[in-house]
Parts: structure tokens; sequence; C-alpha cells
């Protein structure tokens, strides 16, 4: 049995995936819900499929980038919810989940771009090579001024994330676009299944730390 939480953005949403492999799913967008929303969300799981945090195989955890304030709502859940248990947790990255999510929404042998809203005129951005149904990293995680990841767009690329009312109208029409009615917790779930061990690693729960984004990093994009 897996748990997974993503927090990153305005979206709040939790996965539970049980023992036969079906997923259920609490899920919100709304800024600022987290903090009334995430542990709720976690309890009404808990009760309706009848599991304890202990019983579970692995607690999955979006780690950044993205908002300060949600990543640490989530950080901190994370460290609560296992305290004192054995139950291994994983960071897994964010821009690689959302990616994962919409590789059914690409082409067989496209490139996706998953951004996240960096504010300012910036975003957090990875680029991902699609092969079939398989992913693949095309560069590391960066804070882009919004023109410079824009001349990096190809026709026919699929852009996922937040921040997509900040592209141009010409980047859009010649693109894929999946908004944050994208983002869920279920793709946490589905990277880990499927093995992509590049986007996930074990966390020490007292020692976990989101990798946040300070404004130095914004403004040196």
């Amino acid at each position: 049995m897996l748990l997974a939480l993503e927090t990153a953005t305005d979206v709040c949403s939790v996965a539970f995936c049980d023992n036969d492999g079906d997923l259920f799913e609490k899920r919100i967008e709304k800024r600022g819900a987290h903090s009334e929303q995430l542990f709720l969300f976690i309890a009404e799981l808990m009760e309706e499929h009848d599991f304890r945090i202990t019983e579970l195989s692995a607690l999955l955890v979006s780690e950044g980038p993205g908002s300060y304030t949600g990543l640490r709502i989530g950080a901190s859940a994370v460290k609560g919810l296992l305290f004192q248990t054995e139950v291994p947790l994983y960071g897994v990255n964010t821009l690689a989940s959302f990616a994962v999510g919409s590789v059914d929404d690409a082409s067989p042998a496209g490139t996706i771009h998953a951004i996240i809203d960096a504010r300012r005129v910036h975003v957090y951005h990875q680029q991902f090579h699609v092969s079939g149904t398989a992913l693949a990293a095309g560069s590391e995680v960066e804070v882009l001024p919004i023109d410079r990841f824009e001349s990096m767009v190809a026709s026919g690329d699929l852009i996922t994330g937040t921040g997509l009312n900040r592209i141009s109208e010409d980047i859009k029409a010649k693109t894929v676009t999946r908004g944050p009615g994208a983002i869920t917790a279920r793709s946490l779930v589905k990277l880990y299944r499927h093995g992509y061990e590049a986007f996930f690693h074990p966390a020490s729960p007292p020692a976990f730390e989101p990798k946040y984004y300070t404004s130095n990093q914004v403004n040196g994009g």
C-alpha cells in the first residue's frame, strides 16, 4: 500500500494505492488549502479504506520545485505521519510527476515541458523526452525567464503544469497543454510503481527537506 502527497502548487492532492493496485484520491485546487485539507484528506482515505500509516509499503511526497508554503506543509506532514515508524519515505521530483502524468497525451517520440509559475517573469522548468510510454529527463530543473523557456518549445511539444496563462498565445497554439487540472498525487504513485528511480529517492523523515528555490535563484534565471 502506498500513500502520496502533492502540495507543491495550489493543488492539494492525496492518493492511496491499495494492495490490489487500485488508486483513490482526495483533491482540491485552491490557494492556501493545504493547511486545512491535507490531514483531512489523509484521515478520510484511512477511514474509507481501513488502513494505518504503519501498514504502508512507502509514503511518497512531492519535493519541489514549487510553492515554499505548500512544500513546507507537505514536509511537516510526512515528518509527523512517519514519526517513530519504519515506513520508507521517498521524495519525488515534482516536475517529473507532472510529466509522467501527461505521457499518454504526448507524442510517442515527443517532448514534454513541465513548468511551475515562479512569479515575476520566470518559471520552474524541466524538459523530458518520451519514447513510447517511457520517460527520460532532457534537462535539469531550472528557473528560466518565460521568453527563454518559450524559445525552447517546438511545434507539437506538450506543456504541463501551472502558469500557462503567462505563455504567449503563439506558443500555446502550436503545442498541447495540460494545466493544473492534470496535477495529482496519482502521478507520484505512477512514477514510483513504474520504477523511474532517476526521479525519486529515499529520504530520512526527520531530515527531509523539500527542494526550495530562493529568490536569488529566481533572479539569476
